[in-house]
């Protein structure tokens, strides 16, 4: 997604400022007003900042799932960041120092064992795994599919997008992913928590699963897999009160908006590129005072297809 809009962006003129950390916005704060003032940021090494004008507009990420995830490979693995470094934390937590309309990132942040998974990507030399997944799942998995193995105790996952997965991705190359909900948790097979493993370890774990065991040698000598362990990817979902999370556009707000996972948009539901985007537009609408409506989101609980499905699963034992 992002190549292409960079490239729609650019070709509109938009200036792109690449290695730059916002640190703080100044907010002046009058009556039941707040006017953001000043971009500060880091750039190469220096502080700079930023004057804003009456028309500009900030659009601020506040959180990120993916901040400070740390990696692994093949041999290595990924240890845990509970420093807390990315950019858009620190940004927030200096936003909600200047008034409690700005949200409370602590929230969401104060409990990594609880919002951290770990997930894994494998860059493979042939269709092999495809091959097998498909003859074992009965279904086109390499057309695209997702396969959830309910008895690891790892929660495995494991995700095979149709190919290729990137632009320019080689012929001769097949990537896939999975994740693990319960990275802390021993293996079936490799008796060691996720968190624990390293690239090579997870693979094992979840051929074994699979029962793939005559092609582990095959698909190991085949495959790099690089390893993610993300402290706050589930950090949207922790328990909160409605004023943890701040409005798209904060009230008294004049040039300044959320746009993140971690703003507040009723009814809807994180975790998904849609609820970004539905923050963009409440954003930009709002504060351009555009008269066209939010994209609408589907309403599952007043589907009765949905009802039914949900009260057959309720009474399936």
């Amino acid at each position: 997604m992002v190549r292409p809009i960079v490239a729609w962006l650019k070709a509109r003129g938009v200036r792109l400022e690449m290695g730059a950390e916002v640190t703080d916005i100044d907010v002046v704060i009058e009556g039941g007003q707040k006017t953001a003032t000043r971009l500060r940021y880091r750039q190469g090494g220096e502080d700079r900042a930023i004057d804003l004008a009456e028309r500009d507009l900030v659009f601020v990420t506040n959180g990120s799932m993916t901040s400070d995830t740390s990696y692994g490979s093949m041999d290595r693995i990924p240890v845990l960041n509970t420093e807390r470094t990315g950019g858009s934390w620190r940004l927030w937590e200096h936003l909600a120092a200047k008034s409690p309309d700005f949200g409370r990132p602590a929230a969401f942040v104060s409990k990594i064992d609880h919002s951290k998974w770990e997930s894994f990507t494998v860059t493979a030399d042939d269709s092999s795994f495809f091959d097998r997944l498909e003859a074992f799942s009965g279904s086109r998995a390499g057309k695209g599919g997702l396969v959830t193995i309910k008895d690891s105790s790892w929660l495995l996952t494991v995700v095979l997008n149709r190919q290729p997965h990137f632009y320019e991705q080689p012929k001769n190359v097949w990537v896939w992913w999975g994740y693990g909900l319960f990275p802390d948790k021993p293996g079936n097979f490799v008796h060691k928590p996720m968190s624990e493993c390293t690239g090579r370890e997870i693979l094992i774990e979840l051929l074994s699963h699979l029962r793939f065991t005559e092609s582990i040698p095959h698909i190991l000598d085949t495959s790099r897999v690089i390893t993610a362990m993300m402290p706050y990817i589930t950090a949207q979902f922790m328990p909160r009160v409605r004023t943890d999370r701040p409005k798209v556009i904060p009230d008294g707000s004049c040039n300044l908006a959320f746009i993140s996972q971690f703003c507040e948009i009723p009814d809807d539901v994180v975790f998904t590129v849609e609820y970004s985007v539905r923050a963009a537009q409440t954003a930009v609408f709002g504060l351009l005072d555009v008269q066209r409506s939010v994209s609408p989101f589907y309403k599952g609980e007043h589907d009765p297809r949905v009802l039914f499905d949900a009260w057959k699963t309720l009474h399936r034992y």
